[in-house]
């Protein structure tokens, strides 16, 4: 992705300049740079040496990103990583440097999100999802739902394989073929990115889940097929304020959808004659996400207006972590897209009240207990490690939001009295 995004901003997007790549490697860093099209670029180690670079309109790369925060003549950044205790980190250094930061890092806008938005707004920055990848697309379109008067109730992501148990040794070969992280790719088919992606949706509207891992489910036909099958009930979408959710195998595929309702006959009416049906529900979709190409106008949209793609606000829905084979006390659990476990959407108030670990924060945790599998982890079933900054954050997120199920606006109207 990373790369992509450097192809794209340096061939493709005219007013915007690429003026460093921070990588753990710098061989990474060059390789994004190369790729490109761009030889004349060199390895920065300190923030005169990087501004100086800039200046010059020179291409740098480092393998310090926090250099990045500090430069003074960095307008924003784009954190590609999905590491969450590492984005944290960052997030927060480019916050303290009144930097903007726009990120593809679902994982840490579904574990995170809404304190980093605290803490950006009180630094007086922006910091946003990207568009491109699902969940920006998908508020994108349920902006525009809402834009034309209609209700969304469904915001839904349309996936092509769902199977919990997969690992990085199933996903290898696919993963060499296209050029990814066989962990990624796990974690695209075990189901948890699919959840993180959604969680992410939900925490910036304010849906939720109808159930634990969403409805989900294989479907062959199209979504706008789904606004007849019966798979919802209108009534009972309204009074959780609208759900996330994805199919597995439909068209458009690999698009997003979103299905609303609207409350004015003469409306429906109109709606029946331009071809969308007789309701209740009305099908929107994209049928494509295009991940890094759209990226670059994330960061314009937020640099030129202000203007976030995506960001949470109240916790709706969180990512809990269950066990993808039977575990064992003494066991320490692996990364997401990992070997040990998989992780699944639940309502955060259900995940607060049963103590259940965040998939976000269960790398490098001790189990001090067995876990069957296809059991949900308990916070208690585990030792945390110590001096992580995403614990840190994840307790301060917690205290600002109980797992109540108070309305978004009572919760903003506390906090906003209280720190903001």
């Amino acid at each position: 992705m990373a790369r992509g995004v450097a192809n794209q901003i340096l061939n493709a997007v005219p007013g915007m300049q690429l003026v460093a790549v921070a990588n753990r490697t710098l061989e990474g860093a060059f390789r994004a740079c190369h790729e490109a099209g761009v030889e004349d670029v060199r390895s920065v180690q300190t923030v005169r040496e990087l501004e100086d670079r800039i200046h010059r309109q020179q291409l740098a790369v480092t393998d310090n990103a926090f250099l990045l925060c500090e430069a003074g003549n960095i307008d924003i950044l784009i954190e590609v990583t999905g590491a969450i205790e590492f984005g944290a980190r960052l997030a927060l250094h480019a916050f303290a440097h009144g930097k903007n930061l726009v990120t593809m890092n679902a994982e840490l806008e579904a574990t995170l999100g809404t304190v980093l938005q605290h803490h950006a707004r009180r630094a007086g920055v922006i910091f946003s999802l990207s568009d491109g990848d699902q969940p920006g697309v998908e508020l994108n379109l349920w902006r525009q739902v809402r834009g034309l008067g209609l209700e969304p109730l469904v915001c839904g992501n349309i996936k092509g394989l769902q199977d919990r148990y997969r690992n990085p040794t199933t996903q290898k070969a696919f993963a060499e073929k296209w050029g990814q992280n066989p962990w990624m790719v796990t974690s695209f088919a075990d189901g948890s990115k699919i959840s993180f992606e959604q969680a992410c949706v939900a925490n910036a509207t304010g849906m939720r889940v109808e159930q634990r891992g969403m409805r989900g489910g294989d479907f062959s036909g199209h979504v706008d097929e789904l606004c007849h099958n019966q798979r919802y009930d209108v009534d009972r979408l309204r009074e959780l304020g609208g759900v996330v959710d994805y199919v597995v195998g439909a068209l458009p595929s690999p698009g997003v959808f979103v299905l609303a309702a609207h409350q004015d006959p003469k409306q429906r009416h109109m709606l029946n004659l331009y071809k969308l049906g007789t309701g209740p529900l009305y099908s929107f979709y994209v049928p494509y996400h295009l991940c890094h190409f759209e990226v670059p106008l994330s960061a314009a949209r937020v640099a030129l207006f202000g203007d976030q793609v995506l960001a949470a606000h109240e916790p709706t829905v969180d990512v809990i972590t269950l066990a993808k084979v039977p575990l064992k006390a003494g066991q320490r659990l692996d990364g997401i897209g990992g070997y040990l476990t998989y992780g699944e959407a639940e309502n955060y108030a259900v995940a607060r009240s049963e103590d259940l670990l965040p998939q976000g924060l269960a790398e490098n945790c001790l189990l001090i207990r067995d876990v069957p599998a296809d059991t949900a982890i308990r916070r208690s079933d585990v030792v945390m490690p110590q001096g992580r900054l995403c614990d840190q954050l994840r307790e301060e997120q917690d205290a600002l939001y109980p797992g109540s199920e108070q309305s978004s606006r009572t919760v903003q109207q506390v906090l906003c009295g209280k720190i903001l």
